[in-house]
Formats: structure tokens, sequence, C-alpha cells
């Protein structure tokens, strides 16, 4: 019983036997289950908030310089920095990805709404 443990610790047993297909069943079970039993932590990208695409439009010094369509930032006429900032680092993160700060932005109106924001990020 103990060489048999060993040889499924070690991967000794030859290939074609009875405990080599059990190894291998064991690992293809645990490919197929783990995904069920625990959170890996990644998202699906929620693409129906998404009204235009986000352009970066260059990168200096761990700095990250984005155009962000208006339509892609959710804000209201009444939200504080905290909450705008908040609102446009999940709407740039499906670029950029989470580990970004965003450090300041500004709005590009036309006559009566904004067009588009311009957000710089650090990583």
């Amino acid at each position: 019983m103990l060489k048999t443990l060993k040889g499924y610790f070690f991967w000794t047993h030859p290939r074609g036997s009875f405990h080599y297909d059990v190894m291998v069943t064991l690992i293809l079970i645990f490919i197929g289950v783990s995904p069920q039993l625990w959170n890996y932590g990644d998202k699906p990208v929620e693409s129906s908030k998404i009204a235009g695409p986000i352009q970066v439009m260059g990168s200096h010094d761990n700095y990250l310089l984005l155009t962000v369509p208006a339509g892609n930032v959710q804000v209201d006429a009444g939200m504080d920095v905290k909450a705008v900032r908040k609102a446009l680092h999940r709407a740039i993160e499906p670029v950029t990805g989470d580990a970004v700060a965003v450090v300041k932005w500004d709005t590009v109106w036309d006559s009566t709404k904004p067009v588009f924001w311009r957000v710089t990020a650090h990583r």
C-alpha cells in the first residue's frame, strides 16, 4: 500500500498501467471541477456599458493618457471627486486592468454635453 501511494506521489507507475490511468483521471477531474469550487477572481467584461472605444494616447513613466467617450462613464451632476474618480476607473478597467489609479481628468465638451474625457492614470 505504501509503495503504491509513493508511486502516485512520485509519478513512477509505468505509462498505460491501471495506476497511471487513475492519476491521469484524477488530474482531469481536478481540471474540470476546480473552477466551480474556487473563485479565481476573473471577471467578465460588461460590454453593454461601452459606448465607444477607449484610446490609449500615450504612456510615459508609468503614466497612461487615455481618451474615454462620455457614454462610457456613468456620472451624475452632484457627484463628488471620489465618485467621479471611481466611475472613470470602472470605465478604463477593461483596457488598463485593475492595477491603475486615476490621477487627473479633464472633460471635453461640445456646445451642450460632454463628448469625451481625457484621463491620466498611473500604474
